[in-house]
């Protein structure tokens, strides 16, 4: 079976190894599956971080490996020449970022106006403690007012 893979060190033990990607269904068919690693012979010629095709034996075994590079370049020839993207997709698009812009720019001056409600309330309250502050002053004034007032009266009885 045909595997792509990439080359990789492994972070424990320092040795080179080759993590199972994707691996080929039919001629047009890969499938991403479950990855898993296979050890890699010290003498490999590719860097890390290459992409190999591998072919397995039924065992798990690696029957060879070889460069990438011409068959994802091929995929994506093929992908791109059956997949062009037309002008009335892109004006969907178009009108799906403006709307996405819109609805941005709304949420925005919504937010907007609310923080300029909270600063308005903010400073509504402040103004409010300031008043109860000075009401405060005013009434602990008047009490010790009253409260020599009544120390007089009872000394003149």
């Amino acid at each position: 079976m045909l595997h792509l893979a990439q080359v990789q060190q492994n972070s424990t033990s320092g040795e080179m190894e080759l993590k199972l990607l994707a691996c080929q269904k039919s001629e047009h068919i890969w499938q991403i599956g479950e990855s898993h690693c296979l050890p890699l012979a010290d003498s490999n010629p590719w860097g890390k971080g290459a992409l190999v095709l591998i072919e397995c034996g039924s065992k798990g075994q690696i029957i060879s490996i070889k460069e990438a590079k011409d068959l994802v370049l091929s995929l994506l020839e093929k992908y791109y020449s059956t997949n062009t993207i037309s002008p009335e997709f892109v004006e969907i698009e178009k009108t799906k970022v403006e709307q996405w812009r819109q609805e941005i720019t709304s949420q925005n001056l919504e937010l907007n106006c609310r923080a300029l409600e909270i600063e308005t309330r903010r400073e509504q309250l402040q103004e409010l403690e300031q008043i109860l502050k000075q009401d405060q002053e005013k009434l602990a004034q008047q009490e010790e007012q009253m409260r020599k007032l009544a120390e007089e009266l009872k000394q003149k009885q």
